[in-house]
């Protein structure tokens, strides 16, 4: 098991996009789920991880769990600043919120990691089996 870097800064990256915008691309998830963006979030973050990792699935599940939980702290840290806008009290809220969110993030991620590296490897045999054109 080890750690590839640019699989967790891909995996961070996605994170990032689909958690600060999963409240505009799944409407009412913070009123009605909460916990459903966290999951969909996690599971995208870990699949790209999973997928840029390789085909051994512990590898993907580690680096899906790392990048989508680094990439939920970052989405955390800046939903923060933004609510701190509004006012420290609702910042408190989104802060003590998203450590949760972090969490259930990094659980789903490192789902989403095995089943990237598992699809990855299942690509690369179909690719290995096909015999070369004349």
């Amino acid at each position: 098991m080890d750690f590839k870097l640019r699989a967790i800064v891909y995996g961070i990256v996605a994170t990032i996009i689909v958690g600060l915008l999963s409240g505009a691309v799944i409407p009412f998830t913070n009123m009605a789920l909460p916990v459903t963006g966290a999951l969909v979030t996690g599971i995208i973050g870990g699949l790209v991880a999973g997928y840029v990792a390789g085909t051994k699935l512990n590898d993907g599940a580690l680096n899906g769990g790392v990048a989508s939980a680094a990439g939920a702290i970052v989405a955390l840290v800046v939903l923060t600043v933004a609510g701190l806008m509004a006012g420290p009290l609702p910042a408190m809220g989104l802060f003590a919120f998203g450590v949760l969110f972090v969490i259930v993030a990094a659980i789903p991620g490192a789902v989403g990691g095995a089943l990237g590296s598992w699809l990855q490897g299942r690509s690369t045999k179909r690719k290995a089996g096909r015999p070369a054109s004349r």
